[in-house]
């Protein structure tokens, strides 16, 4: 009778939630929309320029998705990755290796576009603007006229990069593109970024809500169910192993974690 009294426990919760989900103001991505329901950047018409979902084009965006096992454990931390004027995306997906336009693990769920006219300085210019010169003296980023010039830059960069999911991932090569952009006068790390996404991301369709929150949700009352406090206990330690390790290598040990 317990058992049966706490399985339909965890069903009415779960019931509650995706309830919760389905009221989300999430940014219906239609290409047959309107010119209303069109995201453009910079307000130009070019059809080029708009955000195509079903064909996984993002121009100017950073993406998210979620990570399989990680993310149904921890479901801010996913995998990230930046895109070209034309909307394809590229992302740092193993040692010497920048993926182009086959987004790892599963199409974008989450996105940020951002207005490279008014919130990038992508020709240094002391009197505009103040980048913080995270590279070497003979490091070209004196020379970036385009989104794409910088994009090309960091991917021809870390094409000689070794992959650690600690110390050189995907957050890192975003990271690295958005400092030589000069994005918010730089100084972007891998625990800003996620911050970033995570509160400022908006989700691509009701279903990126649920394919990203349901593994968690699933995993999270099975183990309340089945473990209780011991299962709570253990993700609370897994989870703030992994904030702190990012914490510490980014702000207190700066040379551990690479951008």
């Amino acid at each position: 009778m317990n058992n049966l009294y706490i399985g339909s426990q965890i069903l009415n919760f779960m019931s509650n939630v995706f309830e919760a989900i389905e009221q989300l103001p999430i940014l219906a991505m239609e290409t047959s929309a309107g010119p209303e329901h069109n995201l453009m950047i910079g307000g130009s018409d070019s059809p080029t320029l708009q955000i195509d979902p079903k064909r996984s084009r993002f121009p100017c965006c950073i993406v998210w998705t979620p990570l399989p096992v990680i993310s149904w454990l921890v479901p801010f931390v996913g995998h990230i990755g930046i895109c070209r004027e034309d909307g394809v995306i590229l992302d740092f997906a193993g040692p010497n290796f920048v993926c182009v336009d086959n987004f790892s693990f599963g199409a974008a769920t989450r996105y940020i576009q951002i207005n490279k006219e008014k919130q990038c300085c992508t020709i240094p210019d002391p009197s505009e603007c103040q980048i913080e010169d995270q590279y070497g003296e003979n490091e070209p980023g004196r020379d970036i006229k385009t989104w794409d010039d910088a994009l090309r830059k960091g991917t021809q960069e870390f094409q000689h990069r070794a992959y650690n999911l600690f110390t050189c991932n995907c957050h890192s090569f975003v990271a690295n593109n958005l400092n030589r952009l000069g994005f918010r006068s730089g100084g972007w790390n891998v625990v800003n970024l996620a911050a970033l996404i995570f509160l400022k991301g908006q989700w691509v369709s009701t279903a990126a809500v649920v394919q990203s929150l349901l593994p968690f949700l699933i995993i999270f009352c099975l183990g309340v169910a089945l473990a209780g406090s011991t299962f709570l206990t253990y993700l609370g330690f897994f989870t703030a192993f992994l904030v702190g390790w990012f914490l510490l290598g980014t702000y207190c040990f700066k040379s551990l974690i690479q951008l």
